[in-house]
């Protein structure tokens, strides 16, 4: 016989998959519980059970998505699977389905994408002290303009398809788009001199302003 606790755990994980599809195609507002239980195959009290509210799974849709894009970004970085032929074809339509759901997620002007943003440039911070320690003395200032930078290619994913002659959120796009953020994160745009210049510019500023 099924142990009942499997059942359980199963039925939860299948509502937190259905709503995570969900809410990257329609937007958190565009579903309703009824849509998900729907598509999970449970009743929408059996949803409430697990999860209390909408708001509630989607609390937990959105740590799920970002514990799952920094296992793949431990893999990647950490474990050294990139060379893997077979790693990245296994990850796309997780990768995927990520871009989708966080562009959809960041953008809906709720207290809970201020959350997930704040949450991401935390773990921006943490990233810096495994990968990059030293690259910064403002450690979180570059975390949030890293994160930024990532979510304003979501946000005009429009524009950026458009340029890139193919959606970003489709295969053709996606390698492409990579393609140049692995450029621009490995090329140097400012040389050493002009970049402590620019430093020394910004510490004047703020003391002239501190002056005023």
């Amino acid at each position: 016989m099924t142990d009942p606790a499997n059942e359980d755990l199963t039925a939860r994980a299948r509502i937190r998959d259905a709503a995570i599809r969900l809410f990257a195609d329609r937007g958190m507002d565009g579903t309703t519980v009824r849509d998900i239980a729907q598509a999970a195959g449970v009743s929408p009290g059996l949803l409430r059970h697990h999860f209390g509210s909408k708001e509630g799974l989607r609390e937990v849709c959105d740590q799920y998505m970002l514990d799952r894009s920094m296992g793949i970004k431990e893999e990647i970085l950490l474990e050294g699977k990139l060379t893997n032929p077979g790693f990245m074809p296994s990850v796309h339509p997780t990768v995927m389905l990520m871009y989708r759901y966080v562009t959809r997620a960041l953008l809906d002007g709720s207290p809970a994408a201020a959350k997930l943003f704040d949450h991401m440039v935390g773990i921006a911070e943490e990233w810096i002290d495994k990968i990059a320690p030293g690259i910064t003395e403002d450690r979180r200032g570059f975390a949030t303009v890293l994160i930024g930078m990532q979510s304003g290619l979501l946000a005009m994913h429009e524009h950026v398809s458009r340029n890139l002659g193919a959606d970003m959120f489709q295969t053709e796009g996606y390698t492409r788009l990579v393609g140049a953020m692995v450029d621009f994160y490995s090329t140097t745009l400012l040389d050493p001199e002009l970049a402590a210049a620019a430093h020394r510019a910004m510490d004047d500023l703020r003391a002239n302003l501190k002056e005023q």
